[in-house]
């Protein structure tokens, strides 16, 4: 684990949860206890029990409204708009409804109804929307007399608001502005959330104080906790996620990011992966290029010098199968990659703390 600066806050126990599209995993980190005998789960995200439900709902016929925060589209979307394809109604509270777009009026041109409270309908299936709640979580280990610390860390993946425009160059533009003022590493952990990271600060409305960072962030936090990887990080190396929405490849060297691509998993395929990290790592990867093939886009800092390191490719996410033929390392911090962004979120609170 990260070692913590002499002027940092003493932390004792932190709960990690890195949401994903898939599954929200967690680890309770507690100080001097093997990180192999920490309680650790990985269970289904909100966005795929939600998106389960309104699944039955479409079987059954059953209207459907949303009603709590803001939180991750993803899953629950999809089936939303299938939903509707059905011909069923879908209601939501204005604040629900930014799950589905940040602009309320582009909701409703998609076909839900924006309502404050719910239609008088006994079939009414009402789901309540959050990215995490601590309560189930809490009620989860009480009969393990385990109960939760006061130092939270969740990784959400926020595109950030967009009202108009395009989301994916929206999201890059933010990408890009990091790596102009310096690109460290340590600030992508959140303690004091900027504002037009809306997913972010609706956690902290259900979650009041978390520290909160971007899942892709939090994995290249979770690389650096594997010893292998960590090798490499004075010379400089390649750190890739490949989650299942989103690949994030960074030239990485001490606490800089000195370059990078986002790409969207469903389509990429090994050739393009290698393509990618071979041109990221010759500093001659365009924003354009990536921007072009449908994905968020590229930057490389003026600082990057070409042919010095980097040679050394560290890969995790769930995904991290389409680069098991391509020789790169497989990252495992504490030999366990479902948590490598958990690893990630309790490093960089330690790192950051004070």
């Amino acid at each position: 684990m990260a070692e913590v600066g002499e002027d940092a806050v003493k932390i004792e126990r932190v709960l990690a949860i890195d949401v994903g599209a898939g599954t929200q995993d967690i680890l309770l980190w507690e100080a001097g206890q093997p990180m192999e005998n920490n309680v650790k789960m990985v269970l289904p995200s909100w966005t795929t029990v939600l998106a389960r439900r309104v699944k039955q709902a479409t079987r059954e016929g059953r209207p459907v409204f949303l009603t709590g925060n803001l939180m991750g589209g993803g899953p629950i979307v999809s089936a939303m708009k299938r939903h509707l394809r059905a011909g069923l109604p879908v209601y939501a509270t204005p604040r629900a409804a930014l799950t589905i777009r940040d602009n309320l009026d582009e909701v409703r041109a998609l076909g839900y109804t924006i309502v404050e409270e719910p239609p008088d309908d006994p079939d009414l299936l009402t789901l309540h929307t959050r990215d995490v709640d601590l309560e189930v979580i809490a009620r989860a280990l009480a009969p393990f007399d385990v109960d939760l610390p006061e130092t939270v860390a969740v990784a959400v993946q926020d595109h950030g608001q967009c009202l108009e425009g395009s989301n994916r160059q929206f999201r890059f533009r933010l990408w890009r502005e990091f790596l102009e003022t310096g690109g460290r590493i340590e600030d992508l952990v959140y303690w004091d959330v900027p504002a037009h990271y809306t997913r972010m600060l609706a956690v902290r409305q259900d979650v009041p104080g978390a520290v909160l960072m971007d899942t892709g962030p939090a994995a290249l936090w979770g690389i650096l906790q594997d010893p292998v990887a960590a090798a490499y990080r004075d010379e400089g190396f390649i750190a890739v996620n490949v989650g299942n929405q989103h690949t994030l490849g960074v030239l990485l060297q001490g606490h800089r990011i000195l370059g990078l691509f986002e790409h969207h998993t469903v389509l990429m395929d090994p050739e393009k992966l290698v393509r990618l990290v071979d041109r990221l790592r010759k500093g001659v990867l365009t924003n354009e290029e990536v921007y072009e093939d449908h994905g968020h886009g590229a930057f490389i800092s003026p600082d990057y010098r070409p042919g010095k390191g980097f040679t050394f490719v560290a890969v995790t996410g769930p995904q991290r199968h389409m680069a098991e033929d391509l020789g790169y390392h497989f990252a495992a911090p504490y030999g366990d990659m479902m948590l490598t962004g958990c690893f990630g979120l309790v490093a960089a609170v330690l790192a950051t703390a004070g």
